[in-house]
């Protein structure tokens, strides 16, 4: 192992529950402050974030029980398999958006915040377009936000299989 990993793959339900959350805060701030509304994909994305985070949490407190430390190669084991979905789930919508292939035909936002003037408008008879899966709303790099948290669920997936190989030498 890199040596300077140890500290992070020592305490690796911690960092990837602190991994999730962020995951989940940048999100919610590209939503809420970026204005940009979730597809159905995109919310399917932080749900893998939302088991990552309750994983981390019960291996966190279970591993710390009276013979507890020995399940902790499974937590971690269990957090690259969470993961490696996000890291699916992500890259079919990346795909989607570059058209390689066709997002789910029920991809439309379940829900969001309403303003006064969304509503003024549909009262008035303004089209309303929910978001597309197949559309990216924002790209930095050549990416899409699907596509870095493809690249991020990738890494996050092989620090836990890491983690959990790490708790393995340990014993």
């Amino acid at each position: 192992m890199i040596k300077g990993l140890d500290p992070i793959l020592h305490r690796w339900r911690l960092s990837a529950l602190v991994a999730s959350a962020g995951m989940l805060a940048i999100a919610h701030g590209f939503q809420t402050f970026g204005e940009l509304a979730p597809c159905a994909l995109c919310l399917r994305q932080r749900e893998v974030y939302w088991v990552a985070v309750g994983l981390a949490l019960a291996g966190m407190v279970l591993t710390r029980l009276q013979g507890g430390a020995k399940f902790r190669p499974a937590f971690n084991l269990g957090l690259a398999v969470v993961f490696a979905v996000g890291f699916g789930v992500a890259a079919y919508h990346a795909g989607a958006e570059w058209k390689w292939w066709p997002g789910p035909s029920t991809c439309a936002s379940t829900g969001g915040a309403v303003s006064l003037e969304a509503l003024s408008g549909l009262l008035e008879g303004a089209a309303v377009r929910a978001p597309a899966c197949d559309e990216a709303p924002w790209v930095f790099a050549g990416l899409s936000m699907a596509g870095w948290n493809a690249l991020i669920s990738l890494a996050l997936a092989g620090l836990s299989l890491a983690a959990a190989l790490y708790e393995r030498g340990k014993r």
